[in-house]
């Protein structure tokens, strides 16, 4: 059961620019509401898509240097990197359908 990995600010570069997947990235706070509403999205993608694509969450209270390198202005804000550049982004909320649209130039 694959569930998004946490990633901070020390381990962001490894796991995100430097993965051999494409990866989602989840930025989120644990006041922001839209972000409660999308994470279990996200974690059911994650099961479905972990094996071809990696999901992970980056919490932007705790990890504010990601968050700025990244110009994350709002929350939730999900980026998708492939061969370690943003190919993809939105920000706020999202029905799956419309999520498992963006990936499946991924799979």
């Amino acid at each position: 059961m694959a569930q998004p990995k946490d990633v901070t600010d020390a381990t962001f570069s490894d796991e995100v620019l430097k993965a051999d997947k494409p990866t989602v990235v989840d930025y989120w706070a644990d006041w922001c509401g839209p972000c409660k509403q999308l994470s279990p999205i996200l974690d059911q993608l994650a099961e479905e898509y972990g094996d071809k694509i990696n999901f992970v969450k980056v919490d932007a209270d705790a990890n504010t240097k990601v968050a700025t390198d990244q110009g994350i202005l709002g929350l939730p804000t999900v980026q998708i990197y492939q061969n370690g550049e943003v190919v993809k982004q939105f920000q706020g909320g999202r029905p799956k359908s419309v999520i498992v649209k963006m990936l499946q130039e991924f799979v």
